[in-house]
This record gives structure tokens, sequence and C-alpha cells, in this order.
């Protein structure tokens, strides 16, 4: 029997600088799409006249509309790589990203731009729904967190990247160059990623080995499962772009992570909707240097990346260690813990620091602590999904599906609620939800999370 353990061609076994190479170029692919989300947001006032807009929520959806697509494109993309492969649908998924950014930059009217917005966030959707899958596919639990943080930092580091690169961008040449630029980086990326990644995914790796030995009996004792497809190709994919789905909704773990990276996830918008109206109407930044109050949280997200990745493994080792050497998910869990605490306190800094109108910092400050937060929080929360689940990609793709719906939603009745609450009391009901959500599922989750696992079939 052939030991696919000990197999050069599992990509578990491969040269550490190949694997780094794939997740780094994973997390360039990860990176490009999420910083087109909001690259567009300090440029709304110049699209607004250039496109004669004066209905303020179609002005919004030229916006929110990408994240609308965002959210459905993994339920489509993450099952097709456990079908066809990640690699493809990788490099695919960031080719039409180019071309419907194309179109949206040659744009001539509202409608256009609302059809190729939805269309890149659609295509965009790839790398976030591959992404943990291909961690999965080349790292053990031991050694994941590292790859793990860098790959969980493009979407959280790309929308406030975005509006940094978009203030600029839209004050000297105008709001649609945007488009170019982000169709000039989505090309560089390609030409690194296409020659350099190979294939990760373990089982269409080993139905190509079991191909070029063209002996069919072989093909189907080594790989039923995937030579199923063969047999009735559009059942077995309609059984795959439904795992998802029966993921979040019959795994009220994979349930309750999800929820709560998709409030982390909401609210991380909504701060987006608060901040050209704060730094410009109270402390009179033009729309280049309102750009810069992004860094902030960006600074917030670097931290968390370096920190919880190192915390995540020594931890992880750690308790490993002290049940014989034994790993499970709720070893992911403290970490998560950890975060959920600086998430309220962020939010409460934030809100009322911009309230009491207090030095500029004293709100970036705010976010920094925010944005440290959800990151120490989702990266815990995708490593869980990721060790729990035989299908990895499905289940990151139900939880980024979720987040996005919320990322897309929150925006919409957020200028509202701040407008009734000030930004003291709106920020105050979200850190109530985050606590709520955030402090008592954790610790029920590591206490009563083996229990529950045992008696799912979903999970590994």
């Amino acid at each position: 029997m052939h030991d696919w353990d000990h197999d050069p061609a599992n990509p578990r076994n491969w040269p550490l600088a190949k694997k780094w190479i794939t997740a780094t170029i994973v997390s360039l692919y990860t990176l490009v799409t999420p910083l087109a989300s909001a690259i567009m947001a300090p440029g709304l006032p110049d699209l607004a006249i250039k496109f004669g807009i004066t209905d303020s929520t179609v002005l919004a959806l030229t916006l929110s509309i990408f994240v609308l697509s965002y959210a459905i494109g993994p339920l489509f993309a993450a099952p097709l790589s456990e079908v066809y492969g990640r690699v493809w649908v990788l490099h695919l998924g960031n080719l039409f990203f180019l071309a419907f950014n194309l179109g949206c930059a040659l744009s001539p009217n509202t409608a256009s731009l609302i059809v190729f917005r939805f269309l890149a966030g659609l295509a965009g959707s790839a790398p976030t729904a591959c992404g943990s899958g291909v961690i999965s596919d080349l790292f053990l639990e031991r050694e994941r967190a590292s790859a793990m943080a860098l790959y969980s930092i493009g979407p959280m580091i790309g929308p406030a990247i975005g509006p940094i690169m978009g203030g600029f961008i839209a004050e000297s040449v105008g709001v649609l160059y945007v488009f170019y630029v982000i169709a000039a980086i989505s090309g560089a990326a390609a030409i690194i990623g296409i020659p350099l990644m190979k294939e990760t995914y373990a089982p269409v790796i080993r139905l190509r080995l079991y191909d070029m030995a063209l002996d069919p009996e072989k093909i189907a004792e080594g790989h039923p499962v995937l030579t199923a497809h063969h047999m009735d190709k559009w059942a077995y994919l309609w059984v795959n772009l439904k795992r998802p789905a029966i993921l979040l909704t019959r795994s009220f773990i994979c349930f309750i992570l999800s929820l709560y990276m998709a409030l982390m996830y909401g609210i991380y918008f909504l701060l987006f909707t608060t901040f050209p109206d704060l730094f410009a109407n109270t402390y009179h930044f033009s729309i280049g240097i309102g750009g810069l109050a992004y860094i902030g949280i960006g600074f917030g997200f670097v931290v968390a990346t370096v920190f919880g990745a190192k915390l995540s493994d020594k931890i992880y080792i750690y308790l490993t260690a002290r049940n014989g050497g034994r790993g499970n998910p709720e070893m992911r869990v403290p970490v998560l813990i950890f975060g959920s605490l600086f998430v309220p306190v962020g939010l409460l800094w934030y809100g009322w620091s911009a309230q009491a109108e207090a030095h500029f910092m004293m709100p970036i400050i705010g976010t920094s602590i925010f944005g440290f937060g959800i990151l120490t929080c989702f990266l815990p929360i995708q490593l869980y999904l990721v060790d729990t689940f035989t299908y990895a990609a499905s289940a990151t793709a139900a939880a980024s599906t979720f987040r996005s719906f919320l990322g897309f939603a929150f925006p919409l009745f957020g200028q509202q609620m701040f407008a009734t609450l000030g930004y003291g009391g709106g920020n105050t009901l979200l850190a109530a939800f985050a606590i709520i959500i955030g402090i008592p599922f954790p610790v029920w989750i590591y206490f009563a999370g083996e229990r529950i696992r045992a008696k799912s079939s979903l999970a590994r």
C-alpha cells in the first residue's frame, strides 16, 4: 500500500521554502481583493458629482455591493476547490477580478459601475474561500498559526489600506483611477502566482498521480470519493456546493464562531462609515489626510498578526504537551478569549473619545485596540474551523459568507444609529453585543467543544 504520509508529493512534506512561497502567494491574493472593497470610499463625493448620483442609498450601494457579492462567492468557490483543486480556482478568480475592475474603471454610468462592482466581488472572493484550505493542506496543526496569521491579515488590513490609497488617488487623478490601480496589483499578483504556485489539495494531487499511472482500477481504489464525480459530475458537484450551508446550519459550533466573526466584521465596516464624517467634520481633515485615519486600525492588525500567531502557537504546543502530545481544536480557544477582551475596550475608547471631540489621536488609538482585538479573535476562530472540519475550505467559506453579509448590512443602518445615539452611545451598544456573544461562548466552547464535536458527523 502506498504511504501518502511520507510521499514527497504530499504538500505537508514539501520543503519549508516551497510551503511559505505558496502561503505568501495565497496571502497576496487575499490582500488584493479586500483592498478593492473600500478603496473608493474617500472618493464617493467625487463619484456622486461625476455620475450625477443624488440618492445617498445608491451612492452607498456602489461601495457595498462588492461586499454583498463577496459574501456569495465563497459558497461556490470553496466547494469547487474541493472538487477541482485550489490552484485554478484561485488563479481564475484573480484574473476575472482583474478584468471586472477594468470594467469598473471604464464604466460610463452608475448602473454599469454597480454591475461590475458586483462581478468583481464575486470573482474576488475566491482567495477568501480557498485560502484557509491551502494553509490546512500545507501545515500540521502545531505549525499552522503563523501561516494562518499571514493569510488572515489580508481580509482585515485590505479595507484599512484601501481608503489610505484611495483618498490620495481620488484627490489627485480622480476616483475611477483607483480601479486601474487595483487591476495593476492584481496583474502583478498573477505574474508571481501563476508560475510559482502549485496544487496543494491532497485528494486532487493523488487523483492526478493515479491518472498518470493509467490504471482505472487503481484510481477507483486509491480515491473512490473523488473519482465518483466522473460517474455523475453534476450530482457530485451539487453535494459539494451544499456543504458550506450544511456546515453553517447543522453545526452549532461552526454557527456560533461564524456569528461572532460576522458581528466583529460588521462592526469593523460600520466604523468605516463613521470615519469620513468624524475626521472631515469634527477634525477638519482633507480627503487625502482623512484616509490616514485608517492607519490606527491597520497598526492594530499588524501587532495582532505577530503577537497573536506566536501566542497561539505557544499555547497550543503547551496544552498539547500537557495532554500527552494529543492536540485538539479547543486548544485554540484561550487566545480567542484573550482577544475578545480587547474588542469592547477598543469600541468604548473610540466612541467616547470621538463623542468628547478629544485630540484626533484618541479615537485612532481606540481603533488600534479594536483592530488588535478582532484579528486576535479571527485567527483562533479560523484555526478552530480548519482543525475541526474535514472540508476546511467549506467551513471557512461558511464563516466568510456570514461575515461578509454583515459587512454589507451593518453600514446601511450605521449612520441612522450614530445620528440617534451619538458616537459614544452607538459604540457602547456595539460593545455590549461584543461582550454578550464574545465572552460566554468561547468559554463554553473551551469546556464543552470536544463533547459536541464527538456527536457531529461533520467534524474530523
